[in-house]
């Protein structure tokens, strides 16, 4: 926050915009108790904050109360210390918004007082993120942002979205959580229309709009976020798809299987597991097969032409170049 800005407000002022920045909604007698001040101070600084630019809406009543909303513009932001630092290391690892977040870096380290920029230059200088194979997908900051806020308000939203083979239409979702991964991001929401759980790349979300209608979040497929979309990932419908039954247990597997995998391990009775691998991308399914194989254990597999075919071929390939590995450097 700028010195001007800090210098109008008084730290009363200051502990009250805290305050709403940290919670929705609060009621006026929570707000005067945690402040030591009467109805009449309460309102009179909420006025001084919407002179600043901050839309703070009220609620007339006995049990009316207080919530910073969003605006047009964007007023002076109040971060601590910690917060400071924690949203630096953010901007460095963001995925997608590579601009936007060099941007967003570059302005906090101008205002930053002194005694964090040493903090802020070590998180710059040392902090990076390994990339994805892929590059990371262009996601509009706005969009995310927006359904960042429904997440988090637990509000019904509309928006068009264009599906794997290009086709767009409108849905209408609870969103839930947004999770990145392979260098997307996604929205796991309930749609409404189907009744069920559904993924949306962001990069494939337009035109997200906000109703007036509020919900009650539902049980997600997993407790975690993440565990569910993949969960949700492996359930999909995809071009390609195998099965791979191993001689080992369900747990022996994730133990030795290292990464990632688009697909679902099931248990079987015998204690050996069935691995299920389906994606659009025959590169991808083709890979993770052939490193389910590596593990060196029996196995039964089920698969469709193209994915036998590609396999066989890597098999016929490494069986003719045994001697030139021998030594383990690739020569003879």
């Amino acid at each position: 926050m700028s010195g001007s800005v800090r210098g109008e407000m008084p730290q009363r002022l200051l502990r009250l915009l805290s305050l709403l920045q940290l919670r929705r909604e609060w009621s006026g007698a929570e707000l005067t108790e945690r402040l030591g001040v009467s109805a009449r101070t309460l309102r009179r600084d909420v006025e001084r904050l919407r002179a600043l630019d901050y839309r703070v809406e009220g609620t007339p009543g006995v049990a009316g109360g207080y919530r910073l909303a969003s605006g047009r513009d964007l007023p002076p932001l109040l971060l601590d210390d910690e917060e400071a630092v924690a949203t630096a290391l953010g901007l460095v690892t963001a995925t997608g918004v590579g601009d936007s977040a060099l941007r967003a870096l570059a302005k906090l380290e101008r205002v930053l007082p002194a005694r964090l920029r040493p903090r802020l230059a070590a998180v710059r200088d040392t902090a990076s993120a390994v990339q994805h194979v892929v590059a990371p997908s262009r996601v509009d900051p706005a969009v995310l942002g927006l359904l960042a806020s429904s997440c988090r308000d637990r509000v019904v939203t509309d928006f068009d979205y264009r599906d794997r083979a290009g086709n767009a239409r409108g849905r209408r979702v609870e969103p839930h959580h947004l999770v990145a991964h392979g260098g997307y991001w996604y929205l796991l929401a309930h749609d409404t229309d189907r009744d069920d759980w559904r993924t949306f790349r962001v990069d494939r979300v337009s035109g997200p709009r906000a109703t007036h209608r509020r919900f009650t979040p539902r049980r997600l497929p997993e407790p975690d976020p993440a565990v569910s979309l993949t969960r949700l990932f492996a359930d999909g419908v995809y071009e390609h798809t195998v099965r791979v039954t191993v001689e080992l247990s369900a747990e022996a597997f994730r133990a030795r299987f290292h990464g990632p995998l688009p697909g679902r391990i099931e248990p079987l009775d015998d204690g050996g597991c069935r691995i299920r691998i389906s994606a659009d991308s025959l590169d991808l399914v083709c890979q993770y097969t052939a490193a389910v194989l590596s593990l060196g254990v029996p196995f039964t597999l089920e698969a469709p032409p193209e994915v036998a075919e590609r396999l066989r071929g890597v098999g016929s390939g490494l069986a003719e170049v045994r001697g030139h590995v021998a030594d383990g450097r690739g020569g003879r």
